[in-house]
């Protein structure tokens, strides 16, 4: 069997500490541990661990995931349970079975959890195939969870999905617990104040207080914004300012930039007019973008960005209250276009930018470590 046993904890530590980690505001968690893998053929995975869930209400569930990360940015396996959600306040034994590409860079496993609740899990084990076709143990580190976690450490996991920070979530913490499925201690996540997550089916319909077709327009906006804000907002300001590359724009740019777009095509599509010059001294950098956008757009949290979108996308819904379904046909005085096109162009300007969002955030490196010379440390 080909593959190289380094066990790594994300970030390339054993322990996480609260005060070095990214903290955000999130309605579910994780924790991980990061496996790197070199495979020869493809080969089959059991993961295994045991859980129990006491949720606060229906929107509350548990899983273990499991996700293959392939070179080149190829898709590898992932499962979540998101399928098959764990919300039984017993202890019982789950498994997730996949396969490691040939192309794989890493595998990694963990738990999840999902809204107000208080969560356990105890007693992971990972078997992966050799090369006779036999599923053998790998070792994983603190598997059981006796060694107890203290001040959120959990010695050799970490919390996150395997981004390139740790994000601690404001509405969870994370002990040691007696409760255990076997031995002395599990892992013990309870979530507390976590906004409630809507699981209702993926749907494009026409919103209520608005003319039909307009109705459909403002559910395929929200849907797209809601995409960029579910990848971004948990960044850190490490990962928010990232800049790929001297032509490349940082992402909490590139979030301005659709709000200032969409400002845009308000006045343009219900004033008849371009920017005056106070919202062009507020959205012309954004609206532009290039080397002095790379200046302006730092060092603000991502929650200053999302809020800016998000009150550009309230006037939006305003606007489209006023407005009828006949409005949409109307043409754009000089510009080409009908108000239908010049909104669908505002939809398909954000799918485009979303791509280059997702781009961005898999080639974030690891933040730097930054050591106190030893004649400053205590």
């Amino acid at each position: 069997m080909k593959f190289i046993p380094t066990l790594i904890v994300l970030l390339c530590c054993a322990f996480i500490a609260k005060a070095q980690q990214s903290q955000v505001s999130n309605s579910w968690t994780a924790f991980s541990q990061s496996i790197d893998m070199s495979m020869d053929k493809e080969r089959k995975f059991i993961l295994k661990a045991a859980v129990k869930a006491e949720i606060a209400d229906s929107t509350a569930w548990a899983g273990l995931w499991a996700r293959v990360d392939m070179k080149n940015n190829e898709n590898g396996f992932f499962d979540n349970m998101g399928d098959r959600p764990i919300r039984v306040p017993e202890w019982k034994e789950y498994t997730i079975e996949g396969t490691i590409g040939k192309n794989a860079e890493r595998l990694l496993i963990g738990g999840l959890m999902l809204s107000d609740g208080t969560f356990y899990f105890d007693n992971f084990s990972l078997q992966i195939e050799d090369s006779n076709g036999i599923m053998t143990d790998f070792p994983l580190g603190n598997a059981d969870f006796e060694k107890t976690a203290k001040g959120e450490k959990i010695d050799s996991w970490a919390e996150g999905i395997g981004g390139t920070n740790s994000s601690s979530v404001l509405e969870y913490t994370l002990e040691s617990s007696s409760d255990a499925f076997s031995g002395a201690h599990s892992l013990m996540i309870t979530g507390e104040g976590t906004e409630t997550m809507d699981f209702g089916p993926a749907e494009i319909k026409s919103e209520d207080g608005y003319a039909p077709q307009l109705g459909v327009l403002i559910s395929m906006l929200d849907d797209l914004k809601e995409r960029v804000e579910y990848r971004v907002k948990g960044m850190s300001q490490h990962e928010i300012d990232h800049l790929h590359d001297e032509n490349a724009n940082r992402i909490g740019a590139l979030v301005m930039h659709l709000a200032a777009a969409e400002a845009f095509y308000q006045v343009r599509t219900f004033e008849n007019r371009g920017f005056n010059e106070e919202e062009a001294k507020k959205w012309g950098l954004a609206l532009d973008l290039g080397k002095k956008a790379q200046e302006e757009f730092k060092g603000k949290p991502v929650s200053y960005y999302l809020e800016e979108f998000t009150k550009v996308r309230e006037r939006t819904k305003a606007l489209f209250k006023s407005a009828s379904d006949e409005w949409l046909l109307e043409e754009v005085p000089s510009y080409g276009m009908n108000n239908y096109y010049a909104w669908f162009h505002v939809m398909e300007h954000q799918s485009s930018h979303l791509g280059q969002v997702l781009f961005l955030a898999k080639r974030i490196p690891p933040e730097a470590e930054i050591n106190a010379p030893s004649e400053m440390k205590n």
